[in-house]
C-alpha cells in the first residue's frame, strides 16, 4: 500500500467504520460484500482525489485469515490508499500479517501516524482483547503522549474504535473504553489536539468532550436502533437507516464532516439480493 500524497486543492480524507466483513453469508441480515462494494465504487467515483481513507475497527465479523484476505481483495480495490484500525471483533497478528501499516508506529499494537500538510492522523488502538469493551493501556498512553508532543505544531486528528466516553446509548455504552478518562486526561494536555473520530456504537452522534470536538460513525453495514424506544439485546434488530461514509475536509485546522449515503437501505438485504 503506497504512502499518502497530499494534494494541495484535495484535503479531505474518507471514514468508513464497522465493515463487519465476511467472506460468506449474512450478518444481521445484510451482505456485508455488496454493503462494502457499494461503498468503494462511490468512492472511487465521487472522491478519488481524496489523500486517504481511514477504517475505524470492527474490519471483519469474524477474526479469520479467508476473512481478511477476502476484505483486503475488496479493499485493495479503492484508488486511494486506506488505514485499517482495530476494533472488538479484530485480531491484532492476523491484521498485522494480512494488511501493509505505515512504519510511523507500535510493533505490539495497530496504532500508527500518518503525518501530511493538513496535519498529523494518528489511528489508535483501543481493543482489549477477549472483550466487547476497550482499553488503552500504559504502553499505548505513553506513545500516544510522545507523538503528541512531537508533532505538537501540527493539528492532531484522532482515530480509534472504542468511545472513551458516554453517548447515553444505555446497551452499548458499557462496552466503551473502560479507562476512557485517564485517556481523556492525557488529551487535555495537548492543545495539538483537534479532533476525535469514532466508531464501534454504529450511530451518528457528535458532540463535546473536555473540549474537544468528536464524531462517531454509522457503520458500513448495519445500525444499531437509537435509545427511545428502549431495547435489549434479546429485542435487537438492525435500524431500518441506511449506511454512511464519511467526509472529512481539512483546512487550516477547521474540519467539517459529511456524512454520505452510499446506497438504500434496501441495498444487501437478505430479502433484496441487489
Amino acid at each position: 500500500m503506497d504512502s499518502p500524497v497530499t494534494k494541495p486543492l484535495a484535503q479531505d480524507v474518507v471514514w468508513l467504520s464497522d465493515l463487519h466483513f465476511v467472506a460468506e453469508g449474512l450478518i444481521q441480515g445484510h451482505d456485508p460484500r455488496l454493503r462494502l462494494r457499494a461503498a468503494i465504487d462511490y468512492i472511487n467515483e465521487f472522491h478519488s482525489q481524496s489523500m486517504f481513507c481511514v477504517i475505524s475497527g470492527d474490519l471483519v465479523d469474524l477474526a479469520t485469515e479467508q476473512n481478511y484476505r477476502a476484505l483486503k481483495s475488496e479493499l485493495d480495490r479503492l484508488l486511494i490508499p486506506y488505514f485499517p484500525l482495530s476494533g472488538n471483533h479484530d485480531d491484532k497478528t492476523l491484521l498485522r500479517q494480512v494488511f501493509d501499516l505505515p512504519g510511523v508506529g507500535m510493533n505490539e499494537f495497530i496504532q500508527y501516524a500518518v503525518p501530511t500538510e493538513a496535519g498529523v492522523f494518528m489511528c489508535l488502538d483501543s481493543q482489549r482483547p477477549g472483550s466487547d469493551a476497550g482499553e488503552f493501556c500504559t504502553k499505548r498512553m505513553q506513545w500516544l503522549d510522545h507523538m503528541l508532543a512531537e508533532y505538537k505544531d501540527s493539528p492532531a486528528y484522532l482515530f480509534l474504535h472504542h468511545p472513551p466516553m458516554a453517548l447515553r446509548l444505555p446497551m452499548l455504552d458499557p462496552d466503551n473504553m473502560e479507562n476512557g478518562d485517564a485517556f481523556l486526561d492525557l488529551l487535555s494536555k495537548h492543545q495539538n489536539v483537534k479532533h476525535l473520530f469514532l466508531g464501534h456504537v454504529h450511530r451518528p452522534i457528535c458532540g463535546t468532550v473536555r473540549g474537544i470536538p468528536f464524531a462517531v460513525m454509522r457503520s458500513t453495514l448495519y445500525q444499531a436502533p437509537p435509545p427511545v424506544p428502549a431495547w435489549d439485546w434479546d429485542s435487537f434488530a438492525p435500524a431500518a437507516e441506511a449506511p454512511n461514509l464519511g467526509i472529512l475536509t481539512f483546512s487550516n485546522g477547521d474540519v467539517t464532516l459529511q456524512y454520505r449515503e452510499f446506497c438504500k437501505y434496501e441495498f444487501g438485504l437478505e430479502r433484496s439480493k441487489s
